[in-house]
């Protein structure tokens, strides 16, 4: 296949696909080795609860999913405003304000979600929810999990990590108005579930299904392998009740670490819908760290995908 420039219709950037470039000298995937965790030093194991802030919230006791303030907040709810600049126009600051909690995903000394039972995943993916519930006052909640050093993890123990935000990020914004856009364009339409409606049609793309959500390799994948999840059936916020896609997200995880002989290191979040979105839908992304960003990506916003979407769901789908 022809390089080609594609747009992610969720978000409006620009993916160039290139799958040929994945047979150049030094392309291959250089995944490092796994973190390990040690029980007896790692905060975040069973009996070193003292080395932790003050507990938010515990499922069970002894504890299946532990969540606290972070030891080392981006945000914080008492932030002071910063002194005005005397030229507003240029160097502009607002006070860091909001919420910044970690989630242990579970006591069981590991390091990615897939090393997890789909019932412990489906737990974690439970107080995810709860406690994006609990600030539904920010304008913007924003839930992640970094696995491996690699990907940003400073420990290595499997956990997720809340922001709780009163403002809406620039990418976020940016989705919230394509979707709405979309509604008018198309009268009310949905743009994710009509997006998911066309691609189950098509199939080329579409990893896996279950009765809660579909999985699938997008359009214009940012990087190889590159995996959505969303709803069967169109919800704006991941947080209100109904189906989480958590047995379907363990698959997808299970999947990526079949195909490349051990989990790679990765980043995921979850999209919810921001303040004033009058049309949204949730989802779930997995982006693994495979590839290097570089001056293309940095100094332009455009990604590089060295795999085919559809090569990624097809490897995907047989496993």
């Amino acid at each position: 296949m022809q390089p080609q420039v594609r747009v992610d219709p969720l978000t409006g950037l620009k993916t160039i696909i290139a799958g040929e470039r994945a047979d150049r000298p030094g392309a291959g995937f250089d995944i490092p080795p796994d973190d390990t965790v040690d029980p007896a030093t790692d905060p975040f194991s069973p009996g070193n609860e003292h080395e932790t802030p003050p507990e938010i919230y515990r499922d069970g006791d002894p504890w299946k999913v532990r969540v606290f303030a972070n030891k080392f907040p981006a945000l914080e709810p008492d932030a002071r405003t910063p002194e005005r600049d005397a030229v507003p126009d240029l160097f502009t600051a607002q006070p860091a304000a909001g919420a910044h909690e970690v989630i242990v995903n579970a006591p069981d000394p590991v390091t990615n979600l897939a090393d997890l039972s789909t019932t412990q995943v489906q737990l974690a993916v439970e107080t995810w929810r709860a406690r994006m519930r609990a600030h539904e006052d920010a304008a913007c909640r924003h839930l992640i999990v970094n696995e491996h050093h690699a990907a940003g993890a400073s420990l290595p123990h499997t956990h997720a990590q809340l922001f709780a935000m009163d403002f809406v990020p620039a990418a976020v914004a940016r989705e919230r108005e394509r979707f709405g856009a979309y509604a008018v364009r198309t009268m009310g339409g949905n743009l994710l579930a009509d997006l998911v409606q066309e691609e189950v049609r098509r199939r080329e793309r579409i990893v896996a299904i279950d009765d809660e959500a579909v999985l699938m390799a997008p359009f214009a994948s940012r990087v190889p392998f590159h995996l959505v999840l969303a709803p069967r059936r169109a919800r704006a916020r991941f947080e209100e009740d109904g189906p989480t896609g958590a047995a379907l997200l363990h698959d997808a995880l299970r999947r990526l670490r079949a195909r490349l002989g051990v989990s790679p290191p990765l980043n995921l979040w979850v999209r919810t819908a921001p303040s004033g979105a009058d049309h949204f839908c949730w989802r779930i992304e997995i982006q693994p760290r495979l590839t290097h960003q570089a001056g293309l990506e940095l100094g332009t916003g455009v990604n590089l995908c060295i795999v085919a979407p559809e090569q990624a769901a097809a490897e995907l789908r047989e496993l």
